[in-house]
């Protein structure tokens, strides 16, 4: 007996500039992510792998969809974490992770009222990769220096659906093959053949938290002594990323550092953070404040 077809059932892979433009403008309008011409095959294909297991065939349908109150609040953050990239893994960056170390022992070094509590915040942390990284370093170093100083971490990104994966702390053990062994073995305990889960000690240095970067003006951050924020501002036009920094330089402590992935922006000036010297590696100082009397 010849089998039935299934009903094409699924949307176009067709597109046309109106449309487009509808759909890049809500991602900039809601996460301010911009989204080129260049990359709405992408879009097409993400949108299209939602709709299927929706079962929704029109791009029309699927957007008001999202506009349907609580019920499009909570796709909207499926959608998002489907539209941003999460590609990385421990230990990414070597010359960016020996400027947070260079800068972390600078601060060791200091008098001990100065060194009660050192915090770094991860900005666009993904799954928790860069942010658990971060930790290792830094726990690390405190360790080996002995001491007793407080460590905190804090996470943070626009996917819900990320920072829950972030908090598990389970990860496949291709993405650790870059830490050194001894590394591996304190900060990680097997699970199985294929994963690792991060010890809750570690898991205990990093707050995931959500942090729209449209809304940093309300975010609820101290300040830090460093703010690591790579691969991050690439998805925003010129003027957001300047408002992006700016407003990251609020919430560096004097001395702090703004740790920026190599080429990420060019010609930023600002009167409260000076650039700092490193091969591939992005960096801006905060300016310590006058001592007034």
């Amino acid at each position: 007996m010849q089998n039935k077809s299934l009903p094409d059932i699924f949307p176009s892979m067709q597109m046309d500039e109106d449309q487009f433009g509808r759909w890049a403008a809500l991602l900039e309008e809601r996460t301010g992510i911009h989204l080129p011409e260049r990359r709405r095959s992408f879009l097409i294909s993400s949108l299209n792998i939602r709709m299927r297991e929706l079962g929704l065939d029109d791009y029309e349908a699927y957007f008001q969809h999202l506009m349907s109150g609580t019920r499009g609040a909570v796709e909207w953050e499926i959608l998002v974490d489907r539209l941003t990239v999460h590609e990385t893994r421990f230990y990414r960056d070597d010359q960016a992770l020996s400027v947070v170390r260079r800068h972390a022992r600078e601060w060791l070094e200091q008098d001990a009222v100065e060194r009660e509590r050192f915090e770094l915040w991860s900005v666009g942390c993904a799954t928790g990769e860069e942010a658990y990284s971060l930790a290792i370093l830094l726990d690390d170093l405190f360790t080996r220096k002995g001491s007793r100083a407080y460590l905190g971490i804090t996470a943070t990104d626009v996917s819900t659906a990320s920072l829950s994966a972030g908090r598990k702390g389970l990860y496949h053990r291709n993405r650790i093959k870059n830490l050194p062994e001894a590394l591996q073995s304190r900060y990680f305990e097997s699970v199985d053949e294929q994963h690792v889960q991060v010890m809750p000690a570690l898991q205990q240095r990093v707050c995931f938290m959500r942090q729209n970067l449209l809304e940093l003006k309300q975010a609820q951050m101290g300040q830090m002594n460093i703010i690591f924020c790579q691969n991050v501002l690439i998805y925003f036009p010129r003027e957001r990323r300047l408002q992006i920094l700016d407003y990251l330089v609020e919430h560096l402590k004097p001395g702090g550092l703004l740790v920026l992935g190599a080429g990420e922006i060019i010609d930023w000036h600002n009167p409260s953070v000076r650039s700092e010297s490193f091969q591939g590696v992005l960096a801006y100082r905060r300016v310590a404040q006058e001592i007034r009397a």
